[in-house]
């Protein structure tokens, strides 16, 4: 496929006309007629717009036929998102699952004499699952950079129609997180109410942590996969978060920053309560919950002040 061919195919593809792109590259309709027609070439600054302005490779726009190097970038990327996107959703499922886990542990303890399952014991379960999730993501996470730099920029090859139709999706998959975290707010109000004495029941008490934690997982594994879904239909986005030029790629890459000290302060706070104080390895897993809180603010302040 030829310059000319390419060109129309990727102006076609945005939904732009020769006039429009002519106004973009600062040219006459005439001359962006001529490109698509081969019968002129335009000179190396006029294509390294183009290629910035169709999010591709000179190489791809010169010399391949960019309609197939379309088809194949699609199906790679689709398929990369969607691995990305159900593998670290799970990953945090499983960290949260953990906690479910080891409430269940201590509730299921208190039948026993002498509690034969110690506490310290009980908290390393957890750590068993958080062991596991943080494998997961950041095997995922190489993975993910890796294909970046394989594949800087990305043609956008979304339609309208499928924008719109996961727009829908997304739509009703937060509606079904956020009705898990309300139902997860009335079962345990709930669970106080019919049972006054539940503080002084450790076994229904942990029964109680046990399912209000599996929701929680629940709720958050479909919030991370809808976000992840949403940005991988944003391939503007996606291109300049690797602009490293990019205003995109520097919020990012400071909220990365700032959340990752924030969750490892919570996690050496977690550690310092969990073994040197024992009988605090309970209460210190809300840091975490703090952590996730403060990393939501500290985006929010990010994005206002970009």
């Amino acid at each position: 496929m030829s310059l000319g061919e390419n060109l129309q195919f990727l102006r076609k593809k945005e939904n732009i006309t020769q006039e429009q792109l002519a106004e973009q590259l600062n040219v006459s309709r005439q001359s962006v007629s001529k490109w698509e027609s081969d019968s002129a070439y335009p000179e190396m600054d006029k294509l390294l717009q183009l290629c910035n302005l169709f999010h591709c490779s000179m190489d791809d726009l010169v010399q391949k036929e960019i309609s197939q190097v379309y088809i194949e970038d699609k199906a790679d990327y689709d398929n990369h998102f969607n691995e990305f996107s159900k593998y670290v959703s799970l990953a945090v499922g499983i960290i949260l699952f953990g906690l479910s886990v080891m409430n269940l542990i201590y509730g299921i303890n208190y039948f026993f004499p002498n509690e034969i399952i110690k506490e310290d014991l009980c908290s390393m379960f957890f750590l068993i699952f958080v062991v596991i999730g943080v494998a997961i993501l950041v095997l995922m996470g190489i993975r993910h950079e890796d294909f970046k730099k394989k594949n800087p920029f990305i043609i956008n090859f979304y339609k309208e129609e499928e924008i719109d139709k996961f727009n829908r999706k997304f739509s009703v998959m937060v509606t079904a997180a956020v009705s898990l975290f309300i139902i997860d707010a009335i079962i345990f109000m709930g669970a106080e109410t019919a049972f006054p004495a539940i503080d002084e029941n450790e076994y229904l008490e942990s029964l109680i942590f046990c399912i209000f934690f599996l929701i929680i997982a629940a709720g958050v594994m479909l919030l991370v996969y809808a976000g992840i879904q949403k940005d991988k239909y944003d391939i503007n986005k996606y291109n300049q978060m690797n602009d490293k030029k990019s205003e995109v790629y520097k919020k990012d890459s400071l909220t990365g920053s700032v959340c990752g000290c924030i969750m490892l302060i919570a996690t050496i706070l977690y550690l310092i309560g969990g073994f040197v104080f024992s009988k605090w390895a309970m209460p210190t897993i809300v840091v975490f919950a703090i952590g996730g809180v403060c990393c939501a603010i500290a985006d929010i302040i990010i994005n206002m002040k970009k």
